[in-house]
């Protein structure tokens, strides 16, 4: 018997239990293993100390950073997106963290999540984003 209940894990997160005659049926849900529910989980955690992060950076780049001369609405255009893509980052994670949970508890396979290219691309904007007020504050 596992620790996680009378069922043993499968591969796939989801766990098989006394009720067999269940997992067949349509939107029939069993309780993953303990271990992968605590996986998506810090999953989540990680997506949001990310979040968090964009929030902080943004919040810096405004605050702290000295004024672009020439650009006195350089800062605002780096940071105020970094702070806004933060929040979005911490909402998205959390609907991922649901969805995630559902697919485990249906035993089908996790939805692939968009979090990887956007930050990817995000971040790539930002520094390309910087590299140009930073040609403008030079040129001025």
């Amino acid at each position: 018997m596992s620790p996680w209940g009378a069922g043993t894990a499968s591969a796939g997160g989801g766990a098989t239990s006394d009720h067999e005659d269940l997992a067949g049926a349509p939107g029939a849900e069993t309780e993953p293993d303990a271990r992968y529910t605590l996986a998506n989980e810090r999953t989540f955690l990680a997506w949001n100390r990310t979040a968090l992060a964009l929030v902080i950076a943004g919040l810096g780049i405004v605050q702290l950073l000295p004024p672009f001369p020439g650009v006195p609405w350089g800062r605002h255009v780096l940071g105020i997106p970094l702070i806004a893509f933060g929040a979005m980052v911490g909402v998205v994670a959390y609907r991922e963290l649901r969805r995630n949970q559902t697919a485990m508890r249906r035993g089908q396979p996790l939805p692939r999540s968009p979090l990887p290219r956007v930050l990817a691309v995000m971040i790539t904007g930002i520094a390309v984003l910087a590299a140009v007020i930073l040609l403008i504050s030079a040129v001025r």
